[in-house]
């Protein structure tokens, strides 16, 4: 009996450790945001404090307000919006296919390929910002959409390849097979079968895709010269002035930034989870 109690607290004490590790792992992590969260709420007159309380006494939302009113914001989010969504849809479609050409046929130069996916994930972006310009520029695909959404694809898609492939490995080539003797063609088998339970996957994949295009700035900065085409990250840089930040109206930008990103993890870990039940094969 005694053998047992002290089993029992030793697992007790295992299990308080560990969560008091987690909760201090999550303070250290939420106080950064909480502590801009505080900024955006204060006054301009009060941007510094002495004390550790998130919400001032005194908290407004003029900075929220001047967000809308003085800045292009709106301008800055249908841009992001537009270019993350077209990144994201492409960038999904894409590496679907290329993953399960990857995972299911055999064809000369697989590995090679395979192998250059990975080698451009070496390279930084500002390593590959020159040829990516001059390439632009030669296509005139300067200060556009299309211009952005190109080297966001080149820099997303290698590492959804890859995810969709292990994710296609898992899954049960006599799935198809069955589906070929009913009479389904490949395309139908891929929709139809592979794709619904390859959710969790494609919700990895997408919420990687969109965050690229989502928080890239050097890209952006370098092929955006009009103001009526710049995207959030070039917009909150360009708040940043060389003498004095408006640093209330920063914070509130950037939450403000944050908000899309957090709603479209939301919705995607939806289709995470019910992508995982659907994808439970019995062997």
């Amino acid at each position: 009996m005694k053998l047992e109690s002290f089993e029992k607290r030793d697992s007790l004490l295992k299990v308080i450790a560990i969560y008091a590790v987690l909760v201090l792992m999550c303070v250290v992590t939420v106080y950064p945001m909480l502590n801009v969260l505080s900024i955006a709420l204060r006054p301009g007159s009060r941007l510094f404090r002495s004390t550790l309380e998130i919400i001032p006494p005194d908290a407004t939302l003029e900075n929220f307000k001047r967000v809308f009113t003085e800045l292009s914001y709106l301008t800055w989010l249908k841009n992001s919006l537009i270019v993350g969504v077209w990144t994201t849809m492409v960038g999904v479609l894409v590496s679907a296919f290329a993953g399960y050409a990857f995972s299911r046929y055999k064809f000369a130069g697989k590995r090679h390929i395979m192998t250059g996916f990975l080698l451009t994930q070496i390279f930084p972006a500002p390593m590959l910002l020159l040829p990516t310009y001059i390439l632009l520029t030669r296509f005139k695909l300067m200060n556009s959409y299309i211009g952005l959404i190109i080297p966001y694809l080149a820099a997303a898609i290698p590492f959804c390849a890859w995810t969709a492939k292990g994710f296609f490995d898992s899954i049960p080539f006599s799935l198809e097979e069955s589906a070929y003797i009913d009479g389904a063609g490949p395309m139908k088998t891929f929709f139809k079968i592979i794709m619904p339970l390859s959710i969790p996957a494609l919700g990895v994949i997408s919420l990687f895709a969109f965050t690229t295009a989502w928080n890239e700035y050097i890209i952006a900065r370098a092929i955006l010269t009009k103001k009526d085409l710049i995207t959030l990250p070039v917009g909150l840089v360009n708040l940043m002035g060389q003498f004095n930040t408006h640093w209330g109206v920063y914070s509130a930008s950037a939450i403000l930034t944050s908000i899309p990103v957090m709603i479209f993890f939301m919705l995607m870990s939806k289709f995470m989870v019910s992508g995982l039940t659907l994808g439970g094969v019995k062997g």
